[in-house]
C-alpha cells in the first residue's frame, strides 16, 4: 500500500520540473473539492522567472497554479512534469 500523503505535506516543499530539473517555486497552499477531498491545484508561491514566462493559470490573489495531476513524485520536492502544465 503506498504512502498516503497530506496536504499540509506539501505546503514548503520546492517545485521541480521532471524534464529540465529547473526550479518552478515553492508550495504555499493547496485547492481542493471540499466535498470529495479531491486535490485540484499547488498554488505556488515565489514562483522563478521561468514560471512566470510559461503564463500559467493564477488564483484571484495572482499566485500561480499548477493542477495536481502534473505532480509525479513528493518527497523532499515535489516533481512535476512540465509537459503536463504548458
Amino acid at each position: 500500500m503506498a504512502e498516503k500523503v497530506r496536504a499540509r505535506d506539501f505546503i514548503g516543499k520546492v517545485v521541480v520540473s521532471e524534464e529540465t530539473g529547473r526550479k518552478f517555486g515553492v508550495v504555499g497552499d493547496v485547492s481542493f473539492i471540499t466535498e470529495s477531498g479531491e486535490l485540484m491545484n499547488i498554488v505556488m508561491v515565489e514562483p522563478t522567472k521561468h514560471v512566470q514566462d510559461l503564463q500559467l493559470l493564477q488564483d484571484d490573489r495572482g499566485r500561480v497554479l499548477v493542477p495536481f495531476s502534473a505532480v509525479r513524485s513528493v518527497g523532499d520536492f515535489i516533481i512535476i512534469a512540465e509537459k503536463d502544465i504548458i
